[in-house]
């Protein structure tokens, strides 16, 4: 009897953890099931026949199509995944640093918060429409598959591609905002994740196939490659783990007749990485959108200039269509993975979005002024203005290696791409972010067998009956 009752409390203890996993598995079939639904007017088995033949594809449009779990390839209402509304979020926290309506919104607390998160949805339908216009108009040129796949009047194609691509972009904000708040973990992450995740089986299918095809030292080369995600992963989990101790000391205070323990120490810990897998999704996701763009001017028809063409109009549209032309065509040729002009910008918005986002998460100024009334101090340093900049200096050095690391990451295995026949088709923006969300979610499962296992001592000990049965919530 005792054994059953002992089994029961442990149930009813993970059965919160069990229901939020429960939903964030069923969340993310949902999403799964949505990547299998095909655009309104394209011929599905057509599009079918022409991926199996084509088969695995690299540049831009493969790493689109991680991101997006394959909804790329397969033209789905996920296609444009998450990539609008984290765009959109790029620009609304630049413009909350620079523009002061914004600044002040998010000093509002909740209520602020909520204001900037419907400015988010709103930038990221309009997002949204501009992606869907042009990966629609790329779809009926041939610019990702070289097939006749439209089956409907054009303008109606584009009409309800875009709409549809719009409804799946803002489904699944709403499906991430569920995930964060029923389920476990970031939504929008988990939805990030479970995208590269599903891309992880077909690519070691293909280097297997590849090096079963070719044999002798390919094998050779897949152990070598085995090995080197291996270590990414061990600098990932050891880098993100570690912190920059700042020692903090507080003094002797007196409140009325009680004399506090004076010369307490305390640490305020610094991540090496404080902006997480920011820098690496925000990157991605300008250089996405830098690719549709790019890929959708490309096509753009350059009429023939002829004598009866030389007006002024006539002239005027020749020239505007040569030059988005060739805007598009020098935008998909220099910034394709791999190339010199895209490992540069990405590396450099890396970086950008490190200290940007650092410079969000971290007020310095606000640290310093809280020390200061708690009595807190850092040992050689005056308290006030000089903690800001000591501790401004501290995060700048940290936060450029952090910066370093994270490029280094991203960027590895298109040096490793560049010199060895075997592609790796999972980068390492992908491996970071799988590696950092996992570590996240299980942070989370671990707080949260920790506040259940609070609530059960509070029962035990009765204290619960004073609060009117409700224990309270950590």
């Amino acid at each position: 009897m005792q054994r059953n009752q002992v089994g029961a409390n442990n149930l009813g203890r993970f059965s919160g953890l069990l229901s939020r996993l429960w939903f964030l598995v069923l969340a993310l079939v949902v999403y799964r099931i949505g990547v299998y639904i095909t655009l309104p007017g394209i011929d599905a088995v057509t599009l079918s026949e022409v991926m199996d033949q084509q088969g695995q594809q690299g540049g831009i449009s493969a790493m689109i199509n991680l991101f997006s779990g394959g909804a790329f390839e397969k033209m789905s209402v996920f296609m444009l995944g998450v990539m609008p509304y984290i765009t959109a979020s790029i620009v609304i926290q630049m413009l909350s640093v620079v523009y002061a309506p914004l600044e002040q919104l998010k000093k509002e607390g909740e209520a602020g918060r909520r204001k900037m998160t419907q400015y988010t949805r709103y930038m990221t339908i309009a997002f949204g429409v501009v992606q869907g216009i042009v990966y629609s108009i790329a779809i009926m040129n041939g610019g990702f598959v070289n097939a006749e796949l439209v089956v409907i009047p054009p303008v109606l194609f584009v009409t309800l591609s875009t709409l549809t691509l719009v409804t799946g972009t803002m489904f699944l904000v709403w499906l991430g905002e569920q995930i964060t708040e029923r389920g476990i973990g970031n939504g929008i992450s988990m939805i990030i994740f479970a995208s590269i995740l599903m891309g992880v089986p077909s690519s070691v299918a293909f280097l297997f196939e590849t090096a079963t095809t070719q044999g002798g030292a390919m094998w050779l080369l897949l152990v070598v490659l085995f090995l080197l995600v291996l270590a990414v992963i061990f600098v990932i989990v050891f880098i993100e783990r570690g912190q920059r101790r700042i020692t903090i000391q507080y003094a002797r205070r007196q409140q009325g007749r009680m004399m506090t323990v004076g010369n307490q120490t305390n640490h305020l810990p610094l991540k090496l990485n404080m902006s997480g897998v920011i820098p690496a999704i925000f990157g991605s996701a300008f250089l996405s959108f830098v690719y549709t763009i790019s890929t959708g001017l490309s096509k753009v028809n350059v009429p023939e200039l002829t004598d009866a063409d030389t007006g002024l109009w006539g002239s005027f549209s020749y020239y505007v269509s040569l030059t988005l032309n060739k805007l598009g065509f020098y935008g998909v040729k220099y910034f394709s993975i791999g190339q010199p002009a895209y490992m540069i910008l990405f590396a450099a918005l890396i970086i950008f979005f490190c200290f940007f986002y650092t410079a969000l998460q971290f007020n310095s100024k606000e640290t310093a002024e809280n020390l200061k009334r708690n009595g807190g101090f850092i040992p050689g340093i005056r308290p006030g203005i000089h903690t800001s900049q000591y501790l401004d200096r501290v995060l700048t050095r940290i936060t450029l290696w952090g910066s370093l690391y994270i490029t280094i990451i991203c960027l590895l295995p298109e040096f490793f791409n560049g010199i060895s026949p075997v592609q790796m088709y999972f980068g390492g923006t992908s491996i970071l972010i799988a590696v950092v969300v996992v570590m996240d979610l299980v942070t989370q499962i671990q707080a949260l067998l920790m506040s259940q296992q609070y609530e059960s001592l509070m029962k035990k000990a009765n204290i619960s009956s004073a609060l009117n049965g409700t224990p309270p919530n950590f």
